[in-house]
């Protein structure tokens, strides 16, 4: 039975923001979520420590993405992530945390191959890392990889709209304003869906599209850089806690600067060390 307006509102304990649920969040919460019209917001995270900091502030969702590359790893962009670094960072952030779904990225060079190598990799992520569904990116080009890895057992998030593994072919740039390009990826989110796709990564793409898309699916959308009518929110969490140095991308909104805050603190431990005034007699021993 679809939930009434009226019912949405006051249907809050199920919420996957702010409910009650002790257990493991599923697919199935986040498509119940869609139904009752709720928003929710979803953060990267690649160690067990951030992931539960995450975990206990109720973040519902928790994407170990290939954004480790950049922020986690010190590679300028996300292609030269490997299965192994994928697969250590995931289990860590599984072993984090208790009630958020984990979902595990597939790197660039992971399924490309086709539908085999695809349900290899995502095996590998759901038995040693222990997530609870895979992130690969396109639409119409890997429909046969979302379809064998669905078919055998295993959700899939799809991404689209500016997808960071093909960077040396559509570069960081706003995706979808032509009329063409609105086309393919309203064609490419249908296409996602009816594969088994069980949510959709729109990334930067234009707030009126994104809108579009969001209607026309029944399955949840998730926007970065997608304006406000997407299902759900998701940031890289080293952007949105300011840990990031540099340019921030204009779609971030930073709600702390840890960056200042750790360098302040590693400059206080410097001091203090190279002054003597640490350790003192409470720090130490006899």
């Amino acid at each position: 039975m679809t939930l009434q307006p009226a019912q949405k509102a006051t249907d809050s304990s199920k919420a996957l923001y702010g409910g009650k649920q002790s257990r493991r969040i599923t697919v199935h919460d986040i498509a119940a979520a869609k139904e009752r019209g709720e928003k929710w917001p979803m953060l990267t995270a690649y160690d067990a420590m951030t992931a539960s900091v995450f975990d206990e502030a109720g973040i519902p969702a928790v994407l170990v993405g290939d954004s480790m590359g950049n922020c986690h790893l010190g590679y300028e962009t996300t292609v030269p992530v490997t299965m192994d670094e994928m697969t250590l960072l995931s289990a860590a952030v599984v072993r984090g945390t208790k009630r958020a779904l984990v979902v595990g990225d597939l790197p660039f060079g992971a399924y490309q191959e086709g539908p085999v190598q695809a349900l290899r990799n995502a095996t590998r992520l759901v038995k040693e890392a222990g997530v609870g569904a895979v992130k690969l990116e396109g639409g119409e080009r890997s429909l046969a990889q979302t379809e064998l890895i669905v078919q055998s057992g295993i959700p899939v998030m799809s991404h689209l709209g500016l997808t960071p593994q093909s960077v040396n072919t559509m570069g960081y740039r706003v995706q979808g304003r032509s009329d063409e390009a609105a086309h393919k990826l309203i064609r490419d989110a249908k296409a996602a869906q009816d594969a088994g796709a069980f949510a959709v990564v729109l990334e930067l793409v234009p707030a009126e599209l994104a809108a579009e898309v969001t209607r026309s699916l029944h399955i949840p959308t998730i926007g970065i850089g997608a304006g406000p009518d997407t299902d759900a929110q998701v940031l890289v969490w080293t952007d949105m806690a300011g840990l990031t140095g540099g340019k921030v991308p204009r779609f971030t909104k930073q709600y702390a600067n840890l960056r200042q805050t750790l360098g302040d603190a590693a400059k206080a431990f410097a001091d203090d060390v190279a002054g003597g005034a640490f350790p003192a007699e409470e720090h130490s021993f006899h």
